[in-house]
């Protein structure tokens, strides 16, 4: 039973560091992808690719936020050493870089072609492309770094 509790309250606090990195990610794209294009024509669209740029900022600093969450918060530590975990958590998260890169553009370019009106807020397809990118690599996010990372 105190395992089951330990667990839940694992995954409680993963979800709020998640949520907390998550408006880190969120934040950060809207201020890359409202100013970046002002430097950069290409950053809408370069080649096919929109906001490379800011996606790769944005989730930078939503890793960076997550792996301190995550050290202080959620997990305990692993067998590894420090340096060890930190190039894993850097590995799995340049994974999940891409592969939530991946999912955006799909989002953005075949899927989420409207902006949802929230009454206080109106949500952009880009927006909203990040937003379901972010939740769906969030639950290979945690299985990896549990499992692999950090031996939980």
């Amino acid at each position: 039973m105190r395992e089951l509790l330990i667990r839940q309250k694992q995954v409680l606090f993963f979800i709020i560091a998640g949520g907390l990195s998550a408006v880190v990610e969120i934040g950060s794209f809207k201020a890359f992808s409202t100013y970046l294009p002002h430097f950069f024509s290409g950053e809408t669209n370069f080649h096919g690719i929109h906001y490379p740029l800011s996606n790769i900022f944005s989730t930078s600093c939503g890793i960076i936020t997550n792996y301190f969450l995550s050290i202080w918060f959620v997990f305990e530590r692993g067998k590894h050493s420090k340096r060890k975990e930190f190039a894993y958590f850097m590995a799995v998260s340049f994974i999940s870089t891409l592969l939530s890169l991946g999912f955006f553009q799909v989002f953005y370019s075949f899927i989420f072609k409207d902006n949802i009106n929230l009454i206080f807020y109106t949500l952009s397809p880009e927006m909203i492309s990040k937003i379901a990118a972010i939740l769906l690599v969030s639950i290979l996010n945690y299985s990896v770094k549990k499992k692999v990372i950090f031996n939980g």
